[in-house]
């Protein structure tokens, strides 16, 4: 028989993302809401926060302009 997978929170995961990858100590992590880590981690209404390879399309697309020259 085929164990299905559990329903829930997977926590090694959760703790990893928030302990190693946002840096917050034990206390602050277990003192966050679902709701709070998930929009910590970039999840919550809307896109992800802007990559470095977002950034550099950006910078591509859109680049200064050197110095002396105008809008005219």
């Amino acid at each position: 028989m085929q164990r299905m997978p559990a329903k829930g929170f997977d926590w090694p995961v959760l703790m990893r993302a928030g302990m190693q990858g946002l840096g917050l100590a034990p206390g602050a992590f277990w003192a966050l809401t679902p709701a709070e880590l998930r929009l910590m981690l970039g999840h919550e209404g809307g896109a992800a926060p802007l990559s470095r390879a977002g950034l550099d399309a950006l910078v591509a697309a859109y680049p200064d302009r050197a110095k002396g020259e105008s809008d005219e």
